[in-house]
């Protein structure tokens, strides 16, 4: 509850008692704060100003929270991803690339929804994205850096050659969205082969996390 911290008082001149001409009349509100009035007042009506000394409470209006959370940023949308990942429904499950550093790392967005392909079967009683596609995902994330001109010069397709250190921390269910972060940590470009470290996020909590090996499909 909000308290007011001026009043406005109007008071008819007639409804005043009379004092001494000299001497200024002292009127007690309701809340028992003292209102001076000064002498001399010819006016029909005496408009009368106080201050309150009780707590106030701020009326500032809460922003809605819809309005709260920002959008991520859009680096790359799907149909510039779809023009470097080969991959296309129902297994393409990158949206969005929210930071891009060419040739160090790339961060993209999975919206988890109640209508991917995967969760009538995984499962019917309780939707849980599965730990594969994952880290079927986060690849593809790792898929964007290796595939990029900064990187390895190719247009080629990539596939996995190993997965080390991987863990899942919590479920990701429907509603969610897989906040992913990949970093090269070595390429050999003579040979195509790309190490990648791998972090998955829901909230800002850690939800996955792997070591990747991963080879260009061009590379003998």
């Amino acid at each position: 509850m909000a308290t007011t911290s001026n009043s406005v008082l109007f008071l008819s001149s007639d409804s005043l008692i009379h004092h001494h001409h000299h001497q200024p009349l002292h009127l007690s509100s309701s809340r028992s704060h003292s209102v001076s009035l000064p002498p001399n007042k010819r006016s029909n009506s005496l408009t009368l100003r106080y201050s309150t000394n009780g707590d106030s409470t701020s009326t500032e209006k809460e922003t809605p929270i819809e309005l709260k959370f920002p959008a991520f940023p859009t680096v790359m949308d799907i149909n510039q991803i779809r023009e470097i990942l080969p991959h296309r429904f129902p297994f393409l499950l990158v949206d969005r690339v929210i930071e891009y550093t060419p040739g160090v790392s790339a961060v993209a967005i999975k919206n988890v929804t109640i209508n991917d392909n995967f969760f009538p079967g995984h499962f019917p009683e309780r939707p849980i994205m599965p730990g594969v596609l994952m880290i079927e995902a986060m690849a593809q994330v790792g898929g964007i850096v290796m595939l990029q001109p900064e990187v390895g010069g190719s247009q080629d397709n990539f596939f996995f050659a190993g997965i080390d250190k991987v863990r899942f921390r919590k479920p990701v269910i429907a509603g969610d969205t897989l906040v992913m972060r990949m970093t090269l940590l070595k390429f050999q470009k003579r040979f195509g082969l790309a190490k990648m470290e791998g972090k998955a996020y829901v909230g800002g909590a850690l939800v996955c996390e792997g070591e990747f090996m991963m080879v260009s499909a061009g590379s003998s």
